[in-house]
């Protein structure tokens, strides 16, 4: 695996030859020989994925390439404009995820191409292995929640307020996320774009406490205030439970990540409140937060009390609405937009936070 390459990446599926294959795979396992290819089938959304057999000689055999794989990287009309993206999972896999302990698909390659702007990860065929693939539409129970919220407390204590995740730390290509949503955002909160969103289904599946464009852009600066007050870590950056899978000994897995280094209960309260059902929710997340902050505690973080937590995770949620609100049909179904709008939307109404947000100093 590799983090920047010496040979270039393809920008065009014609681009995957045998020999190119052949290179990339020599990293995980050298003097691998790929005699033959296939591409079996292909997924297009934000990136592109490609399910790929290989027939290969000189597999290793006490960790071998299995005979299919997933190729993933920025093969669409939009990906040269998305390429921090591709950049930044590859270097996720790379460099963070596995080393960090989160459980993902073992990567065979991942290489970014600065000149190129393509980001390209070769990893396990999850389909293959038989995992459960999460679904927005199925909110999770306590006892996953728990365990997955645990992962994450692990995952965010090794790197909680670490001078490595800083410019010039072994992790300083993260990016600071609440210092850029702006980056994202705006262009969705342009009037047309804004209202579009809210005047459609989702919008509709939402509080109209939470229509208001101006609010929303006064939101994104009062959660960025907050969170320049808090600890950072490495974030997987999009754990909505489409990017999740339970593994066949059932413990949680996570995949397409977009790493970044914010305060954890970002993530923790992006997580929940997609995970939850409206029904559960309220049942639950008091003692999931709870097992989040003794799990970091645990694995040697600084963890703040219980009620600082949940301060900060009623504040946050506002995250997790702004980004389902406008969240474009390519990248998640519109039920699926919809179902996480919902779920926000009412988790905001119960812990009043644009009362809390109002309160924040600027």
């Amino acid at each position: 695996m590799s983090e920047t390459n010496t040979f270039s990446l393809p920008v065009e599926i014609d681009g995957i030859t045998r020999d190119w294959l052949e290179t990339a795979l020599s990293g995980y396992a050298p003097g691998v020989r790929v005699r033959d290819f296939e591409l079996v089938d292909f997924i297009r959304t934000t990136c592109t994925k490609i399910r790929i057999r290989l027939d290969l000689d000189n597999n290793p055999p006490d960790a071998p390439i299995p005979p299919t794989v997933i190729l993933k990287g920025g093969f669409e009309p939009h990906s040269r404009k998305m390429w921090p993206m591709h950049q930044n999972e590859a270097l996720s896999y790379g460099t963070l995820m596995p080393q960090l302990g989160l459980r993902v698909p073992t990567p065979y390659f991942s290489g970014w191409d600065e000149d190129a702007l393509q980001g390209i990860v070769i990893m396990e065929d999850l389909v293959a292995r038989g995992v459960h693939f999460c679904s927005p539409l199925e909110p999770h129970s306590f006892e996953h929640t728990e365990k997955r919220v645990k992962a994450l407390a692990r995952f965010h204590a090794q790197t909680w307020g670490s001078p490595e995740i800083r410019a010039g730390g072994r992790w300083g290509w993260l990016s600071d996320m609440p210092a850029n949503w702006h980056a994202y955002f705006d262009p969705y909160l342009e009037p047309e774009v804004w209202n579009h969103y809210v005047t459609s289904a989702r919008g509709a599946a939402a509080s109209t406490e939470f229509h208001d464009r101006d609010w929303m852009h006064d939101a994104l600066d009062r959660m960025a205030a907050l969170a320049k007050t808090l600890p950072y870590c490495a974030n997987h950056g999009d754990t909505h439970i489409g990017n999740q899978y339970v593994d066949v000994d059932g413990e949680p897995g996570f995949f397409d990540c977009i790493a970044c280094a914010a305060p954890g209960m970002i993530e923790i309260a992006y997580h929940l409140g997609c995970a939850l059902d409206l029904a559960t929710r309220r049942k639950y997340e008091g003692a999931l937060i709870e097992a989040y902050l003794q799990e970091l505690r645990a694995n040697g973080a600084d963890a703040p009390g219980f009620d600082e937590a949940m301060h900060q995770y009623g504040t946050f949620l506002a995250f997790g609405y702004a980004i389902f609100i406008i969240n474009e049909a390519v990248f998640q179904t519109e039920a699926n937009n919809t179902a996480y709008t919902a779920r926000f939307s009412q988790a905001m109404l119960d812990h009043d936070t644009k009362g809390k947000l109002a309160a924040i100093r600027m």
